[in-house]
């Protein structure tokens, strides 16, 4: 007769820990980002407890990235920019930072394009009040940072071609500084086609100073920043799961 001990089962094996997400934000000095950033993270914390998820900054708050990557260790780490296009900080500060540490780091593609920002774009709208005058009259102006980078504007121009197959009605992607067109030129372009009720779609991740002007400069209603949006929190996690299996697709077609 077999002894109780031999009934009791093995213990099953440990699941390796998922991979920490690190999610870099550019940093401002508008105190209402960081707070903003942090209540977005806690959403991904909500959305996947399995997560290891730490914030790391490029310039002007703290933590910043190296700080977090030191912090750690040699461990794997997949970096999300939050941030809603290609540019200089995606190609070179992000890149260089994670090379310069212990950390076994995959990189991710910025936020945008994607549907999902739309989603956020639209709720963010309507919350302002859109959706209650004739589409023959209305648009869209698309305020975001601006950037150097042609890629850049490629990718925000996406996005307003997406909004736009969403809403139904023209949209033009403006910049707050580096780029053109600027939110005043967009608003002209607009007005001199017959559109009267121009609403700003503020593509900002947070609030800080260059949403703030291109609010200001709204003749009609202007949105708020995508923030704590659950399409936000959503669509980090969705980077973040492409970069892995991204990375696990690279390993397998290596050993083959």
């Amino acid at each position: 007769m077999p002894s109780q001990l031999s009934l009791v089962p093995p213990p099953a094996p440990r699941r390796p820990a998922a991979p920490a997400l690190v999610v870099v934000a550019h940093g401002s000095r508008d105190p209402r980002a960081l707070s903003t950033v942090s209540a977005l993270l806690d959403r991904v914390r909500a959305l996947r407890p399995d997560v290891p998820v730490h914030l790391g900054h490029i310039e002007l708050n703290a933590p910043l990235l190296p700080d977090t990557l030191d912090a750690l260790g040699d461990t794997e780490a997949v970096l999300v920019p939050l941030l809603l296009s290609r540019g200089y900080h995606v190609k070179q500060d992000i890149p260089e930072m994670a090379a310069a540490s212990r950390a076994h780091t995959h990189l991710a593609a910025p936020l945008g394009p994607h549907p999902l920002l739309v989603d956020a774009l639209q709720a963010r709208l309507t919350e302002a009040g859109w959706g209650g005058t004739p589409r023959r009259t209305s648009a869209v102006v698309l305020a975001a940072a601006g950037s150097r980078d042609p890629d850049a504007k490629t990718d925000t121009a996406r996005t307003a071609h997406l909004l736009a197959a969403r809403l139904g009605v023209p949209v033009l992607p403006a910049y707050a500084t580096a780029a053109t067109p600027t939110v005043d030129t967009a608003v002209r372009t607009l007005l001199a086609r017959g559109r009267r009720h121009i609403a700003l779609a503020s593509y900002f991740t947070a609030p800080g100073r260059f949403a703030t002007e291109c609010a200001q400069k709204a003749p009609w209603t202007a949105s708020a920043p995508l923030g704590t949006h659950p399409a936000m929190a959503r669509l980090l996690l969705h980077r973040y799961d492409e970069t892995l299996a991204r990375s696990a697709a690279a390993r397998e077609l290596a050993s083959a």
